[in-house]
């Protein structure tokens, strides 16, 4: 009878994101005697498991994350000289913070907490290009927010106002300020494909040879 070899058999990998063949590697080195031998080992399951993931290289301390990862699949019972400080089990653990949630009515559901922040943002800004250049971009992103919310088109002047009401007047859309076309805010609608077979290189030379014919009978 075959014995067949499931993945909800085995035993559960701890980074799934190493394979199943590291995971084997590093329990086989639990086995080895040896002290060298198992150091050196582990010094090999490293460098696999860099060229596995590759995109590590990125992060600060590349070769300690893998140090950490290594113990972590040995599910810290792994007796190895490492070139760095075990992991603390306690802060792997840990659950995260929780973040706190904001409180406060959003006063435009289509404008969204994010503008309001930019506009309490831009109200301490002194008067100068960097505040009109803000303005810029919260009146126009208002704008486009108005328009995908609603679906329908918006005159500046209700941007304008709703700024208002926003910032209770403490920003205003000065001269430098420019707000820009709804075709330039909004990408135009994907073009809808001919339906249809294409015409072929022939069809050209068919028609002409058809006409052609008919142009000889006529002389008859």
């Amino acid at each position: 009878m075959i014995s067949h070899d499931y993945n909800t058999q085995r035993k559960k990998m701890t980074l799934p994101e190493y394979g199943r063949n590291v995971q084997k590697m590093v329990d086989h080195i639990k086995t080895i005697d040896d002290w060298e031998e198992r150091n050196r080992a582990a010094k090999t399951i490293i460098q696999v498991m860099g060229n596995l993931n590759t995109h590590l290289r990125d992060v600060g301390d590349f070769k300690h994350k893998l140090w950490d990862h290594l113990a972590i699949i040995a599910d810290f019972d792994l007796d190895i000289d490492s070139p760095y400080p075990l992991p603390e089990i306690q802060k792997l653990i840990a659950k995260p913070n929780e973040i706190p949630y904001v409180q406060g009515e959003i006063r435009f559901l289509h404008y969204g907490r994010i503008i309001e922040l930019m506009i309490n943002a831009a109200i301490d800004f002194e008067d100068g290009e960097e505040k009109e250049y803000l303005t810029t971009l919260i009146v126009n992103q208002m704008k486009k927010s108005y328009i995908t919310w609603n679906r329908s088109q918006v005159a500046d002047e209700v941007i304008i106002n709703d700024l208002k009401l926003l910032s209770r007047g403490k920003l205003e859309v000065t001269d430098g300020v420019k707000i820009l076309e709804t075709k330039e805010l909004m990408p135009p609608p994907p073009k809808k494909k001919l339906q249809g077979k294409p015409l072929g290189k022939n069809h050209g030379k068919q028609n002409n040879k058809q006409f052609n014919k008919k142009k000889g009978h006529g002389k008859h």
